[in-house]
């Protein structure tokens, strides 16, 4: 197809904005799969997905479109992963477009996500079209959202078009936008090969499928193509686009949106980001914007039953497959046996796993207390990486400590602001601006620890807002904290999947915490137990499970009171034995309840 027919979009939004649903409309309008086929939220293809009404796996489709011109297009739409946590994958994917649909509920209005996409297609020089969402519902206010898009945006606000993806309501309009206002994709059929992979995806039976825009040049079935990243070649066994299913074509020309499968057998050997070129006549350098994706937060993933191991072990192999992102290392714990110490992109890609291993794989499991990477300077100069309590060396051994910051901004209705600022104060927060966006709505960016974003701070946000601000982080710099390894000793055993990482002056008041928690729900046993908080051999936090009581002067009717005390002394040397024989065991469900953050 010519390149002037040619349209490159995607949609971009903030979460629950109707990005999927549009997506649907889109499909239908295109009539490309059957009614009997089709179902709501087509291009999210896991239940997680539908039921949050995220986007977590991005998806691409080619449509073809008889504009009023007379001309027949060929629209790829690139979908694009709807959360903080995979900012990434998004910047690739509108790397490989030339447009944006910009859309924004009627409703809710203009939030944090939608500035940080807006931005991030700028960069990218994306021609973005305003689309105002769920014009039909009773809350909507139109003229409001317009007023958003000129002041906070610098679009054209009175030219934004009003749809109702739910019920179709202005999709023609928007498809005709889409041909008129976003330009064909530029690139030289004459030049050698250059191809941006924006995705991938593991077949059992066909190995990698590789999702990529073609810039220059085209791939035919049977061309020798190599990768930028890794110089491994591969010869091309089939081309094609996205017709929800794959539909095969003979070769994919310049400007064009499809897929490409070469007997690639592991995922790990394709990164988003990287540049396809052809083997015998490569580019002479590869696209801009490739980094290797590194995880932020890192827990540890155990089988309930360990005799679940070996099952846990298949579906790692197996999520590993699917998911080139999720990093893990074997691991092994004194309390919870062998398990994996896993990487992970953010706090909903660790959520994601954890309900894949219990969904797909029918898996009970248990994670330990999420951690972020500090950097450790060691007293002779040797610097180190830890992001497991069990790495950090001994407090006199270590010269400087550092913990990552993000920038975070928090669009809030102006009512609330002071709990907002009172909760991120809360989180160690330094703010770095505020600016009323108009009369009602205000947006304040803070520097804050990831650490402290770990527990619950989205869910704490919502409940101090009443679900009004929206929140949008990007990862800035190290800086030095004064951290502390608090471990908790169970009857004067340390339990080490228990440890956390913990900046010194809250270790006190984490450490009673899980402390407390602890207490309730170790069954109480024939001895005392005492639960301690400790930071290296000083204790910090205390609480003692008090031991049965039974009475073993109740046979005694009257006489001697040293015949009561020698059943006492009988009873007190009977039950220091069992203390110094018998172990305590620590049900699941302790685990799970000193995970728990102060909120819950």
């Amino acid at each position: 197809m010519h390149q002037s027919l040619i349209r490159n979009f995607c949609i971009i939004a903030h979460i629950d904005h109707g990005k999927s649903t549009l997506a649907d409309r889109l499909i239908e309008k295109a009539k490309i799969i059957s009614a009997r086929d089709f179902h709501d939220q087509l291009l999210d293809s896991m239940d997680i997905e539908r039921e949050r009404g995220i986007t977590i796996k991005s998806h691409a489709v080619s449509m073809p479109y008889p504009a009023s011109d007379g001309e027949s297009y060929h629209l790829n739409l690139v979908d694009t992963p709807g959360h903080v946590d995979f900012s990434y994958e998004v910047s690739r994917a509108i790397s490989s477009c030339e447009g944006a649909v910009l859309l924004i509920d009627a409703s809710q209005g203009v939030e944090a996500q939608t500035l940080a996409n807006l931005y991030m297609a700028m960069d990218h020089n994306l021609a973005v079209i305003p689309v105002i969402n769920k014009i039909d519902l009773p809350s909507a206010d139109v003229e409001s959202v317009r007023q958003q898009i000129d002041h906070d945006l610098g679009l054209d606000g009175e030219n934004a078009l009003a749809i109702s993806a739910k019920n179709g309501i202005g999709i023609d309009a928007l498809l005709e936008a889409i041909v008129q206002h976003m330009p064909p994709p530029q690139g030289d059929a004459s030049e050698p090969l250059k191809a941006l992979v924006f995705d991938s995806n593991y077949d059992p039976y066909r190995g990698v499928v590789v999702h990529l825009r073609v810039v220059d040049g085209a791939i035919n079935t049977g061309d020798e193509i190599r990768m930028w990243w890794n110089n491994s070649v591969h010869t091309v066994e089939e081309t094609g686009n996205f017709r929800i299913r794959l539909a095969r074509t003979d070769s994919l020309s310049t400007g064009e949106v499809g897929y490409l499968i070469a007997g690639i057998k592991n995922l790990g050997d394709v990164r988003v980001g990287d540049t396809i070129t052809n083997e015998r006549r490569p580019c002479r350098k590869a696209l801009p914007g490739f980094r290797e994706v590194k995880p932020v937060v890192f827990s540890s993933i155990y089988s309930v039953d360990t005799n679940d191991y070996e099952e846990l072990v298949k579906a790692m192999e197996k999520l590993k497959l699917n998911d080139a992102s999720l990093v893990y290392e074997k691991d092994n714990s004194a309390a919870l046996g062998f398990g994996f110490r896993c990487g992970f992109l953010g706090l909903l890609h660790l959520e994601v796993v954890q309900e894949r291993l219990e969904r797909e794989f029918g898996l009970s499991i248990v994670l330990t207390s999420p951690s972020v990477e500090y950097h450790i300077t060691l007293t002779d100069g040797e610097t180190m990486v830890v992001n497991n309590p069990l790495d950090l060396p001994d407090q006199g051994l270590i010269a400087e400590a550092h913990e990552p910051y993000i920038r975070a901004s928090i669009i809030t209705p102006s009512s609330y602001l002071g709990s907002v600022m009172s909760l991120c104060n809360s989180k160690r927060g330094v703010q770095e601006n505020l600016i009323y966006l108009d009369e009602t709505r205000v947006e304040v960016v803070y520097q804050m620890p990831l650490a402290e974003v770990l527990y619950e701070f989205y869910d704490s946000l919502k409940s101090v807002s009443r679900g009004y601000a929206s929140f949008d982080y990007e990862l800035s710099d190290y800086r030095p904290v004064n951290l502390a390894r608090v471990d908790i000793l169970v009857n004067g055993k340390s339990v080490d999947a228990l440890a956390q990482l913990i900046v010194r002056e809250q270790a006190a008041a984490r450490a009673r915490q899980i402390c407390k928690r602890l207490k309730d729900e170790i069954p109480r046993h024939q001895f005392k137990i005492p639960i301690q908080g400790a930071i290296g051999s000083q204790i910090i936090a205390r609480e003692t499970i008090s031991a049965y009581r039974k009475d073993v002067t109740a046979k005694c009717y009257g006489g001697d009171i040293t015949r009561k005390r020698k059943l006492l002394e009988k009873q007190k040397e009977g039950k220091k034995r069992l203390k110094t024989v018998g172990g305590v065991e620590l049900p699941q469900s302790a685990f799970l309840s000193a995970l728990r953050s102060d909120s819950d």
